[in-house]
């Protein structure tokens, strides 16, 4: 079974992909931007393990062997889910996979916001540490004692919902209805309400047409003055030349932003030029750690594809 691991691989990952094929497994390792070694490997390639370049319905069609996507991750809005179902290509996700390391990122998000990182790295490398504005000591403040709003009650805010409460914030949360497992740890709003009463707003649903947009100019003005917006789950659920606006004239305190509309985010998106952005390239969910658990769901899979079994967490 010809495996083709699409993304980037550090030394210490490509020492693991070489330990963990075999059994009638290869796995080929490619670089998301190098498309004509991707082309190359796909016309023989059984099993795609996706990570974020998107699938589509021309990369499907390419691939007359191809009998699996493997998600590594929980979003497959980036699988052309159509062609895969006209072709009879199987996609499977991995929900939990990556759930601690998005967790720990969202936190590492707020708090950046909250205290300003970006700009102090800034003035830190420039030799200004001790030179910076004083204004800037008006953005500067601690999570606890705040309320922070979890929009989506899933498995990250779910794990991220006792160390917020831990270092003193209260939580709100919005989802389609209250969840039982919610109880004595946050409180459910309506998303306007949720907007209105919190003073960091963290997103955490999937992209669909309910969602797409729906942090925009009318949203960020519900947004108390001087909160905060980390976003760790898709860029197209916030309206991002609004949110720029909002935070480039003072309205909003901060964002901590992991994603983006487009991906890669280019030079010219204006999110990039402001000082208090904290931003990362759509890694929250990048660790080892992650990496691993990925590798033991992909790899039964592939396993299972061989044997004819039941896959796991199948999509399509």
């Amino acid at each position: 079974m010809r495996v083709v691991f699409h993304y980037d691989t550090g030394p210490a990952l490509a020492r693991r992909l070489a330990e963990v094929a075999g059994g009638g497994i290869g796995i080929a390792a490619c670089g998301e931007a190098d498309d004509e070694r991707f082309r190359g490997l796909m016309a023989d390639a059984d099993v795609l393990w996706h990570v974020l370049r998107p699938v589509s319905a021309a990369d499907i069609g390419a691939a007359p062997r191809l009998r699996l996507i493997q998600k590594i991750g929980v979003g497959v809005n980036t699988i052309d889910l159509d062609a895969a179902r006209a072709r009879g290509v199987r996609v499977c996700n991995m929900p939990g996979t990556n759930t601690p390391a998005v967790a720990e990122m969202t936190l590492a998000l707020m708090l950046s916001a909250m205290r300003q990182l970006p700009a102090f790295g800034c003035a830190a490398r420039d030799g200004k540490g001790w030179a910076m504005d004083p204004a800037i000591q008006d953005r500067l403040g601690e999570i606890g004692g705040r309320t922070v709003g979890l929009v989506g009650f899933g498995a990250v805010p779910r794990a991220l919902a006792p160390v917020l409460k831990a270092l003193g914030a209260r939580l709100l949360y919005t989802a389609r209805a209250p969840k039982p497992e919610a109880a004595g740890l946050a409180e459910w709003r309506t998303l306007p309400a949720l907007l209105e009463e919190s003073d960091i707003v963290s997103l955490h649903v999937p992209e669909t047409p309910e969602t797409v947009g729906m942090i925009d100019e009318a949203a960020l003005a519900r947004m108390r003055p001087a909160a905060v917006l980390v976003n760790t789950a898709r860029g197209s659920l916030v309206d991002e030349a609004a949110l720029a606006k909002a935070l480039s004239s003072g309205r909003l305190r901060a964002a901590g932003l992991d994603v983006f509309a487009r991906e890669p985010a280019t030079p010219d998106n204006p999110l990039l030029a402001l000082d208090n952005v904290a931003l990362a390239p759509h890694v929250a969910w990048l660790t080892m750690d992650t990496i691993e658990r990925s590798l033991e769901v992909a790899l039964d899979n592939c396993r299972r594809l061989a044997a004819g079994e039941p896959l796991r967490f199948r999509v399509v």
